[in-house]
């Protein structure tokens, strides 16, 4: 199937897109913009596969410009926040044919694609407009030698992995990849027309583009598309769009939920079908938090971007949520590897590996990476994880992020979920630090509750009780915040280095 047939579930008088104070979108004029934006790039000599940048904020014409996009060429959505040499990276990576802004855009993107020779087209919208109507400014005429509409076997979104190890990796997702990921997630959570999902999730990540955006558009369902998470107003948008759902990442969860015993009265009066999570482990104390302030089940799932995002979910009630796991394969066939090759049985730990439609078929001018990612017809994941007797997959760890403290393996995961049982802690993040002679030693970021106290000696000597010494912090550092990147995910890997922390040699004088 392609974009084009997805985008056809919706009846033509439904909300498609609706956004906070503008007119909404039916699915009438959704499918009238992408076969206008269609000819529009077509005529200007871009066509399939061509890679078309987008740089815009987070809202409905985000969202529009990239289904319209991905429908006709290969969209990549980039991070608004991006500084300049940032831009002129992705861009020239990319081997960006356009660059789509907002008119009067005054990103660095533009200057960085002018420095490439990218086409800029600006995207107008008009005075009155519903929610996610464009136009594109007046464009060049030229010759396109692939017009159409995209197939399903055209690439259509590119992605770049994080890059915090290593330099960002490109991840062609073709039509045919985003319709079979948006499918299951819309079986897995039973989206009908009559949901509505509240989108807080930024919309040039695969999170927000596949669960917030696409997902639901495949099952007639109306998306209400916000600027961006912002916890002090999330609670008006509840009482705008009347949602059934949202989906987020644990960090937007805490936010919410700090804020949920000042708003019963708008609770009260949206319930909703269900809550879900995604791009991070979410505490268990945290599940239960949100499920008993919405009074609704929240749905834990695991996904990554070469996977066009999901990969496993926990099941809606009546089945079984299990606290912990990231439930049942939710999309591709899910596997775990153990060191000799070969795939593990029930309740064996060894490294998660995935295969199915929704799966990159490789990196970009990559070999190398394809080689150590690819093998036997499976994608490595890089996690560590087992499979029980009913098939729910628990993560017990990134095989990068797992501590290895002369050779005794600490999984960070295990250490947050001991310290947040605390009942001064609020946040945490534990994480490996360079040790001279050990190699890393296990150390945390820890965020108090408003008005509380605790000293290190005293946090270490409550996970002493839990574990062996080993796993204990070594530094425990105290923090207002803690360190996230561009889509709210606590990022361990690097973290140590990049805040100057290590033992013995690695900084200036002992910690």
């Amino acid at each position: 199937m392609t974009l084009q047939a997805l985008l056809q579930t919706g009846a033509d008088d439904a909300i498609a897109i609706a956004a906070p104070g503008r007119a909404p979108l039916d699915y009438r004029g959704l499918r009238a913009l992408v076969a206008a934006t269609t000819a529009s790039l077509n005529a200007a000599g871009i066509g399939r596969n061509d890679r078309v940048a987008i740089v815009l904020p987070n809202g409905p014409e985000m969202a529009t410009c990239f289904v319209a996009c991905a429908c006709a060429v290969g969209s990549a959505p980039l991070n608004p926040a991006y500084r300049a040499d940032e831009f002129e990276f992705y861009l020239d990576d990319l081997q960006a044919k356009a660059l789509i802004v907002e008119q009067g855009s005054q990103s660095p993107a533009v200057e960085a694609a002018r420095k490439l020779g990218v086409q800029v087209i600006e995207l107008v919208v008009a005075d009155g407009a519903a929610a996610g109507q464009f136009t594109f400014s007046d464009l060049p005429a030229a010759p396109c030698g692939s017009g159409g509409p995209a197939q399903a076997e055209d690439v259509a979104m590119v992605l770049h992995t994080s890059g915090t190890t290593s330099k960002p990796k490109r991840v062609p997702l073709s039509g045919g990849n985003l319709v079979a990921s948006a499918g299951q997630i819309a079986a897995t959570l039973q989206f009908t027309p009559q949901d509505i999902g509240l989108n807080i999730m930024p919309l040039f990540h695969i999170h927000g583009l596949l669960a917030g955006l696409l997902a639901p558009l495949s099952a007639g369902s109306q998306v209400f598309c916000t600027p961006g998470f912002n916890a002090l107003r999330f609670f008006k948008w509840m009482d705008e769009a009347r949602p059934s759902w949202y989906t987020a990442v644990p960090t937007m969860h805490l936010a919410i939920a700090s804020r949920g015993k000042h708003n019963a009265d708008v609770l009260a009066r949206h319930p909703l079908r269900f809550v879900r999570s995604s791009s991070a482990a979410m505490p268990p104390q945290l599940i239960g938090q949100i499920e008993t302030m919405f009074k609704a089940p929240l749905i834990e799932s695991y996904g990554m971007t070469e996977a066009a995002h999901q990969m496993a979910s926990n099941p809606l009630p009546p089945l079984e949520r299990k606290r912990g796991s990231v439930g049942r394969a939710g999309g591709p066939e899910i596997g775990i590897r153990g060191e000799d090759g070969g795939l593990l049985g029930a309740g064996e730990v060894g490294e998660v590996v995935i295969r199915g439609p929704s799966v990159t078929a490789g990196y970009e001018n990559n070999p190398k990476a394809n080689a150590e990612a690819f093998i036997d017809g499976w994608f490595r994941t890089g996690d560590q994880g087992m499979l029980d007797a009913e098939g729910y997959l628990s993560i017990t760890g990134r095989l990068k992020e797992i501590i290895n403290r002369g050779g005794e393996k600490v999984s960070p995961r295990e250490i947050d979920e001991i310290m947040l049982d605390h009942m001064s802690v609020a946040q945490v993040i534990v994480f490996g630090a360079p040790h001279k002679r050990l190699g890393e030693e296990v150390a945390a970021m820890v965020v108090l509750h408003d008005g509380h106290d605790c000293s290190e000696r005293e946090l270490q000597q409550f996970v002493a009780r839990r574990v062996a010494a080993y796993k204990v912090p070594k530094k425990i550092l105290f923090v207002d915040e803690l360190p996230k990147g561009a889509t709210g995910k606590l990022q361990r890997i690097g973290l140590a280095q990049r805040i100057g922390l290590g033992f013995g040699s690695y900084v200036a004088g002992e910690l």
